[in-house]
Order: structure tokens, then sequence, then C-alpha cells
């Protein structure tokens, strides 16, 4: 019978923790689907995250979250891509937080701008380009064939 530390190696083992593209990867994916669409709403069946939700608290809740987006772009820097990447990805973030900051307004362009699945989307065609040993297709790990 397994003990609660193999458990939690096990567990362990599973998570994203490395400092390897693959592991930024799955970090980043599991980062924005937080921020972006951990809840679908009833009826209208349109997926919110804490962005929209915690973007409700006005400026604190746009600083919060402009924050967790930074991480992501902190994270695209360590894997080295190019500073005009990052500026876009810095750009999303700014007008996500700019106009997320107005009362009403920003609340209804927080719910249709989702600016960290713009960066993640920037990040995967910039890890399928430089790594492409972390090209997931349906949750598996597809490692491409150089030789072809």
């Amino acid at each position: 019978m397994p003990t609660p530390q193999d458990h939690f190696e096990a567990l362990a083992d599973q998570l994203p923790i490395g400092r390897d593209p693959l592991s930024v990867r799955r970090r980043l994916e599991a980062m924005e689907a937080v921020l972006e669409r951990i809840f679908v709403i009833p009826g209208i069946n349109r997926p919110v995250g804490l962005d929209s939700i915690i973007g409700l608290v006005p400026v604190v809740g746009d600083v919060v979250t402009a924050a967790m987006g930074a991480w992501l772009v902190w994270e695209a820097r360590n894997l080295g891509m190019s500073k005009f990447q990052l500026w876009r990805m810095m750009g999303n973030i700014g007008v996500d937080t700019a106009i997320g900051a107005i009362p009403l307004v920003g609340d209804l362009f927080d719910f249709a701008f989702r600016s960290n699945t713009r960066n993640l989307k920037i990040l995967k065609r910039w890890l399928d380009k430089h790594h492409p040993a972390t090209v997931v297709v349906e949750g598996e790990v597809v490692a491409r064939d150089r030789d072809r």
C-alpha cells in the first residue's frame, strides 16, 4: 500500500515545476486557463476566469490581474523570447489593465478582451518554432521527427 510520502512524490512528479520549455508551457497553459476560463456562465456558455472576476474590484483587481499576467511575460523572458514579442505581450496586458480600470466599461472589456489568451498564443507559436519537442496535441506531448 502506498504511503502518503509516495503519493506526494507521485503527485509532485506530475507537476510542471521545472525550467525546461515543456514545464514552462504546461504552467503557462494552466495559468491562462485559471485567468481566462475557469468557470462557464450558465445560459450563455461563455467561459470566465479570475481576470474578469477579480477585475470587478475597482483598481486593485486590475493591478492584481496585471501582475498575474506579467508573470506569463516573465516566464517568456526566461525562455529567451525576443524583445519584440515580449513588448507585444506587455502591450496586451497594458491595454487590458488600462481599459479594465474604467468602471463598468472596463469590466465588459475584460469579458471580451482576453490578454492572457493572446499572450499564450504568442508564446505557443514561439515554442513550436524554437522548441518543437514541446508541441502538444490533445493533451499529449508529441516529439517531432527532425529527420523528415
